[in-house]
């Protein structure tokens, strides 16, 4: 599958007894975190969040199967999302990922686009157009929440 570039937006219309995905966010500012974690769980995801991509590469190689969506900023201090997805990319993990960035050579994002990234998405992030992203990549599947 070709990464996306999305810029258009949807309301919101989640079933209310949608069962969501499980999601890891890499994402080196914590009041970011906090935000995204919040907002996700409202729609119905089970999200964790951690503070860079190493240790997201480590969680995704403790459990590779744990997590449906691997969601990554690109910069980052210590290790950032193009080598964890590099990096990523050596493991069993076969879940999606989306890429954030303020910022980002065309060069990195067709780096990105080699390694099989779905989607990447330009900060700031409208929560409508992280939405569609979120629905479009992991559709709701019926069963309890």
């Amino acid at each position: 599958m070709s990464p996306t570039t999305i810029d258009d937006s949807v309301p919101s219309s989640r079933p209310p007894q949608a069962r969501r995905g499980r999601l890891l966010y890499a994402e080196d500012l914590a009041d970011l975190r906090e935000v995204m974690r919040l907002v996700l769980q409202s729609e119905g995801y089970n999200i964790e969040t951690v503070e860079d991509g190493a240790v997201a590469l480590r969680c995704l190689r403790a459990n590779p199967a744990g997590f449906d969506l691997l969601i990554t900023d690109h910069h980052m201090p210590e290790m950032n999302g193009l080598e964890l997805v590099r990096q990523l990319r050596t493991t069993s993990y076969r879940g999606k990922i989306m890429v954030f960035s303020s910022e980002l050579d065309p060069l990195v994002h067709q780096e990105y686009h080699k390694l099989g990234v779905q989607v990447i998405l330009p900060k700031p992030i409208r929560p409508s157009v992280l939405r569609t992203a979120l629905a479009e990549l992991l559709p709701a599947r019926r069963g309890p929440v």
